[in-house]
């Protein structure tokens, strides 16, 4: 701007010394009246568009204005001079700038702009044209006077606008061509006609004389009404863009929801198809392991053998176990549980526990790498929610867990929780590293991860898995280095739910094993392999055993014989194991049974209610866990015998405690 103000302060300098006392005479100073006086009192604001800081749509003033000077100005330019004509520009530039102007610089920055563009003309037509100006009002309208009426207007337009686009581009911090393609471009027309009205009075001044300048009041009223009338068509068309702005982008918002449901959905179809394959992998996985795993413990407890051969059997042991954790974890992002053991939580406490559980992790080994983390509890809410406590804090210490994991350098963690349409809403957010579009799209998929070794990708599979099955919802918003928020939305709890029968826990431990004797203990198992290898380890504990392939074949063997337990596959071919425990319980009454399956937590303590079961070994199974159990089936057997037998019956969750 500074450099505009004295370029201009420059050429007004210029100009006056060329002048004479002589120049400045009636003709002159009646030109300066009306522009000054009349002319600047007829004004049109240029209307600009905004959309930030005002609603959107809504116009708003800039300081940039079309006045009816500018006709008189190029009349005095024709009939003055162009040095009189680049004075009165810049009196004129400064004068207009008064009523909005609320810095001095921006009135010396018009008046400049308004000298600089003017003299700009004057040079340009006396370039082309010749020195004398009024030569060109001489004779009849020609080619050359049209030509000097053109050059005139496009000159001084686009010398103004140059200059005043370019200081409201870096006003705004804008583009420049886009500043002057939105603001300035339609007012060349109105440049053209004020040239035009300018050079028909002044060859109508030089024609008749002076009074002819009264000639320009109407001339100068229809220009204000056809600027007037153009900037109000703009306004209008503005309007209604704005208003189907309006609508386009609440059609976006609709769309973006739609596509948002249609990836929930498409996470449910994909987490159910792979569940459901998961869960029978790992059901077949888990009886192969079983086999292994059974087998070398088996081995493990000959005596006599070689140290290569015992090392290599703890080997082969801590493989299985391993094995066996993955399994479990396949198992967990399957979740094909049928039951829901829920229980009434309060969401402020579930935070609070989880922090306190993660405390190592955000604070102890954090710190311990130089790195600080705070850790914000942000609880607008005392909702009560039904739901797996143990389940819901997996969920949640996982995802903090990874908010750790993005924030390397440290940041700022947050749990919170608020109500919001009947549900409460919990979140994790950090100020980490974020995740591209691409990433955050993908994040729930099973088996996809950024750690590369470091993770198996399960985590977040199995959390929405957890959530669906709490019947809420998991969302997440991410912006590459601005963090990331986690979503969790539960239903409030509405009513008391129904209170289920509380089933004791066995306490069993090894000094029960000295206290009971030998059982007779039938084994039904269609996997040779698993079969021979349960019958081998009962018996290598002096139980007596009897297998069956089948249901049928096991119904067959309980006809003939009596049994102190029967221990069962729930996958039999033709009758599966909860049929065959049915059979049992109508035909035989309180005979103990064991569930022995490969499929984990699908085995849910609603079904060993109704099905009166009394046991869950989960496969792959150790040698100790089998061996305890049959004690256990001794010791009730000897308790029943003395009349004090007490069955004692398990939750699926708990059920598998000797293992």
């Amino acid at each position: 701007m500074w450099l505009t103000v004295a370029v201009g302060s420059a050429v007004a300098v210029y100009s006056l010394s060329q002048l004479s006392f002589d120049s400045f005479n009636l003709r002159f100073f009646l030109l300066a009246f009306v522009t000054l006086v009349v002319s600047l009192r007829i004004t049109v604001p240029i209307p600009s568009v905004s959309r930030k800081g005002t609603s959107q749509g809504a116009f708003v003033f800039l300081g940039i204005q079309i006045t009816a000077s500018d006709a008189f100005i190029f009349l005095t330019v024709l009939l003055c001079g162009g040095e009189l004509g680049t004075l009165l520009a810049a009196v004129e530039g400064a004068c207009s700038s008064f009523h909005y102007a609320k810095t001095k610089l921006t009135i010396l920055f018009n008046a400049a702009v308004m000298a600089v563009s003017t003299f700009l003309t004057v040079t340009a037509l006396r370039a082309i044209f010749g020195m004398e100006l009024q030569s060109l009002l001489i004779g009849s309208v020609s080619t050359r006077f049209i030509m000097a009426v053109a050059v005139m207007a496009m000159v001084q337009y686009l010398a103004n606008s140059t200059l005043a686009a370019a200081r409201n581009a870096l006003k705004t911090n804008q583009d420049f061509w886009k500043t002057w393609a939105d603001n300035f471009l339609w007012t060349g027309s109105t440049f053209l006609a004020s040239a035009s009205a300018a050079g028909i009075v002044a060859k109508m001044v030089i024609t008749v004389g002076t009074p002819a300048l009264v000639l320009t009041v109407p001339i100068v009223a229809v220009i204000y009404l056809t600027v007037r009338t153009y900037r109000q068509n703009i306004e209008t068309s503005v309007e209604k863009a704005s208003e189907a702005e309006r609508h386009v982008e609440e059609l976006n918002n609709y769309i973006l929801e739609q596509e948002r449901i249609r990836e929930q959905f498409s996470q449910l179809e994909k987490l159910s198809a792979l569940g459901e394959l998961a869960s029978g992998v790992a059901h077949n996985f888990n009886n192969t392991l079983a086999g292994i795993l059974g087998r070398a413990q088996l081995l493990l407890r000959l005596e006599g053998l070689p140290n290569e051969a015992r090392t290599g059997l703890r080997l082969i042991t801590r493989a299985a176990e391993d094995g066996a954790k993955t399994v479990k974890r396949i198992q967990d992002f399957a979740r094909q549980r049928r039951d829901k053991d829920f229980e009434l939580l309060a969401v402020d406490q579930l935070l609070w526990e989880v922090g306190e559980i993660t405390r190592p992790r955000w604070k102890d080994q954090a710190q311990a790498g130089n790195i600080h983390i705070n850790l914000v509890l942000d609880i607008d809410s005392k909702a009560r929610i039904y739901g797996d406590p143990g389940e819901l804090r997996e969920v949640l210490v996982n995802m903090v867990f990874n908010a750790v994991d993005a924030m390397p350098d440290g940041g700022r963690l947050t749990l919170a929780a608020r109500e919001a349409a009947g549900s409460v809403e919990l979140s994790v957010s950090d100020t980490g590293s974020g995740m591209s579009d691409e990433v955050r799209s993908r994040v729930f998929d099973p088996f996809f991860t950024t750690k590369a070794k470091a993770g198996m990708g399960l985590g977040l599979a199995v959390s929405f898995s957890i959530v669906r099955r709490h019947e809420g919802t998991v969302t997440v918003e991410s912006k590459l280095g601005a963090g990331t928020q986690f979503i969790i939305r539960l239903p409030i709890a509405s009513e008391t739910p129904s209170v289920a029968l509380d089933l004791t826990r066995a306490n069993v431990s090894q000094a029960l094993i000295s206290r009971a004797g030998v059982a007779r203990i039938l084994v039904v198992e269609d996997e040779d392999y698993v079969r021979d290898l349960m019958q081998e380890i009962l018996e290598s504990a002096g139980n007596e055993i009897v297998v069956a392939g089948s249901g049928v074949e096991a119904l067959s063997l309980l006809e003939h014989n009596e049994f102190d337990a029967v221990f069962t596959d729930v996958g039999l071919p033709g009758m599966s194991g909860w049929e065959l425990s049915r059979r049992i319980r109508e035909l035989y009454g309180d005979i103990p049974i064991a569930i022995v399956t490969g499929w984990g937590d699908a085995v849910g303590s609603d079904e060993l209610k109704e099905q009166n079961i009394n046991w869950v070994v989960t496969k792959p199974f150790t040698v100790e866990r089998l061996t305890l159990l049959a004690s256990e089936v001794a010791r009730f057997r000897d308790e029943s015998i003395g009349g004090s037998m007490t069955l004692i019956e398990h939750d699926a969750t708990n059920s598998d405690v000797l293992n």
